[in-house]
């Protein structure tokens, strides 16, 4: 009995992944508006009714986006401290998220999943071993899955629905978070933080299972603008100088050993990720990462080296920077000796999933979160290779992810009833 009750929650939570996946949500840098993208407007309305739909209480989609809801305590556990859960909607744009074509690969065999055009193998991807006889979900090879972050949500839809559903599940009050944005950094820029009562909350936009991540990146964004001197290009020499090619020159002037493709582990970079212009103006846009406050100032302070090397080099040249703090590092703001950590341990091994602690080399809406008040580490939501045709996530990591919210909210109750 208590495996086909595992089996349906898995079918449908498979049913609402498939469904979240095939609406495009990628959110774009290029726009200022909240969403930035008004595909992102159709999941965000479908999770508002929903959540009507199941059960819960308070459900609002504000202007900019954010959808908030609530789950009442049971009765006798009003005084349990709120806790929340915390995903977000949208895909980064790095790649195509539109028409996603979902691929369920039932009882997978061990052997290389042939998508169109790209292939993945466990040669490429070890951890694919680990789940053979499981079902893998993958894209056609065309578009990302966008299990970043629609796994996420999935799970705590699925998570809110039983909670709610059943009278089994004794637990305090609890509150859901769906966000536009964080793909760009901007995840958390207009939340109502005014609209929020927990005191701990959980994310969930981890990857692999049983992956627990309280530490991330401190991050920068600089936006550099380099005008040059434009004349006739007949009669250019000693005259012209090309901001296009002052442009190229700075990129190449960052250190190549400090690049996302030559590091890992707990070493920073610089990344180039977009450059424009012409013969007179041209900008470049950069990413700066680093875990420690102080070599993120090193990293800033050779931006600025690098913009007063190209001036000096080229008479008649001008560079303007500005830096963007993006987030910080949730490390400073979550303690890992608090009751909310601990209980999320537990929480994963009574899922049957081995809790395991990783830094996070990028960051999620929960860093930005915690630094405004309320702590949010990220639990492992099933997925693999995000941002990648390759992607692809798995679901029964999926099921115990959904899982670990229900159990939590057990926990919190049974701990901090009075």
């Amino acid at each position: 009995m208590q495996n086909n009750r595992l089996k349906n929650k898995e079918k449908k939570l498979l049913e609402r992944f498939i469904r979240y996946v095939k609406i495009e949500t990628t959110s774009s840098s290029d726009s200022q508006s909240s969403p930035s993208t008004s595909c992102q407007w159709d999941l965000l309305k479908m999770l508002k009714q929903e959540l009507c739909e199941i059960g819960a209480c308070d459900v609002i989609l504000d202007e900019n986006g954010y959808v908030i809801a609530r789950i009442p305590a049971s009765p006798g556990y009003e005084d349990v401290p709120a806790i929340g859960f915390l995903a977000h909607v949208d895909t980064a744009p790095d790649v195509s998220g539109k028409n996603v074509n979902p691929l369920v690969h039932e009882n997978y065999d061990g052997k290389t999943i042939k998508l169109n055009g790209t292939e993945i193998c466990p040669q490429k991807f070890p951890d694919l071993a680990k789940y053979i006889g499981e079902t893998i979900i993958t894209a056609d090879g065309t578009t990302l899955l966008g299990a970043d972050d629609k796994a996420g949500v999935a799970e705590i839809m699925c998570a809110a629905e039983y909670i709610i559903s059943t009278k089994e599940i004794k637990h305090g009050p609890i509150e859901i978070f769906f966000t536009p944005d964080e793909e760009i950094g901007r995840g958390m820029a207009k939340f109502p933080m005014e609209k929020a009562k927990s005191v701990f909350c959980y994310t969930l936009d981890g990857d692999g299972e049983g992956m627990i991540e309280m530490e991330c990146f401190n991050a920068y964004s600089a936006t550099v603008k380099i005008k040059g001197n434009v004349t006739h290009l007949g009669a250019g020499r000693g005259k012209l100088v090309n901001a296009i090619k002052l442009a190229a020159e700075f990129v190449q002037m960052l250190p190549a050993q400090e690049s996302p493709e030559a590091t890992d582990a707990r070493f920073g970079y610089y990344c180039a990720h977009s450059i424009s212009g012409s013969l007179g103006e041209a900008k470049v846009g950069l990413l700066l990462r680093d875990f420690d406050k102080i070599s993120m100032e090193r990293r800033i302070k050779a931006v600025e080296s690098i913009a007063k090397t190209i001036e000096a080099l080229y008479p008649g040249s001008s560079v303007e920077l500005s830096f963007a703090r993006q987030y910080g590092n949730m490390a400073d703001y979550i303690g890992k000796e608090s009751p909310g950590v601990k209980l999320l341990f537990e929480a994963v091994q009574r899922c049957g999933a081995e809790p395991a602690e990783k830094i996070i080399r990028g960051g999620t809406d929960g860093a930005r979160l915690s630094e405004m008040g309320i702590p949010c580490p990220n639990i492992f939501a099933g997925g693999h290779n995000f941002h990648s045709r390759e992607e692809w996530a798995v679901l029964s990591s999926m099921g115990k992810a959904s899982n670990v919210i229900v159990t939590l909210a057990e926990l919190w109750a049974e701990n901090f009833k009075k």
